[in-house]
């Protein structure tokens, strides 16, 4: 199977990203997608295994198996958690609509490592900007505010906001560069030590639900198994739990 028609004929959630979900865009702004696709559970007893991630077919395209898609979750992936959290879905079929259902059971406390880590190493590279070009690049310094922002206030409140909401005119101007760099690292500094500060009292759990997930993927590639197809009717016996050779 190619992984386009996965992508086409096996999508259970896809939702735009980037920008538009972050009620950031401009004119001229890309749309970025983002999707998760259940591959037939019959591929992966095969030597050669379905694809874990597909870029495309269609421009500014990404989309993640749902197995690999979880187990970034489960680790707090921001980029992940994100897109499970965004407020423009575009499709969502009966197991998509469940994966939604357990977007609670992927957050934990770990959110302030992961989302604080990547800002650092965000902000590692703008220093290096600001060093040889004497600015950084406005629109990256943009969005690690943006980022900072997010995982302060779903620390504080258990619940991830992708849409920046009021911040939109304030990060904008970050991005038009009327911000000098003074200014950004003192906002950022605070933001910092605004999460560091929410981690600590956060309602958050200590790990996400890991079991709960878990026992969702075993269902789903189950019922996948089960369902009617161009398998040989051995192989749905094994999977119902009949064995080879036994009626």
């Amino acid at each position: 199977m190619r992984p386009e028609t996965l992508v086409g004929d096996h999508t259970i959630y896809a939702c735009v990203m980037g920008s538009r979900a972050f009620g950031l865009a401009t004119e001229g702004s890309d749309t970025d997608r983002r999707g998760v696709f259940l591959a037939p559970t019959p591929l992966f007893w095969r030597f050669e295994k379905p694809p874990t991630h597909v870029e495309g077919p269609a421009e500014e395209q990404f989309s993640w198996e749902l197995e690999r898609f979880c187990e970034l979750a489960l680790r707090a992936n921001p980029n992940i958690l994100e897109c499970l959290h965004s407020p423009l879905v575009e499709h969502a079929d009966a197991t998509g609509r469940e994966l939604l259902s357990l977007r609670g059971a992927f957050l934990s406390r770990g959110v302030h490592e992961t989302f604080t880590r990547y800002a650092h190493g965000q902000r590692r590279k703008l220093e290096a900007d600001v060093r040889a070009h004497g600015a950084p690049r406005w629109k990256h310094a943009m969005h690690l505010l943006r980022l900072l922002i997010s995982v302060r206030d779903l620390l504080r409140t258990g619940v991830l906001t992708v849409d920046v909401g009021e911040e939109r005119e304030p990060l904008l101007a970050v991005k038009r560069g009327e911000v000098s760099w003074p200014e950004f690292e003192a906002w950022m500094t605070r933001l910092t030590r605004e999460a560091e500060q929410a981690a600590h009292r956060s309602p958050l759990p200590a790990e996400p639900d890991r079991r709960r997930v878990e026992d969702f993927l075993v269902r789903t590639r189950r019922a996948s198994a089960l369902q009617a197809g161009p398998y040989d009717e051995v192989v749905q016996g094994v999977v119902r739990g009949g064995g080879v050779g036994q009626g």
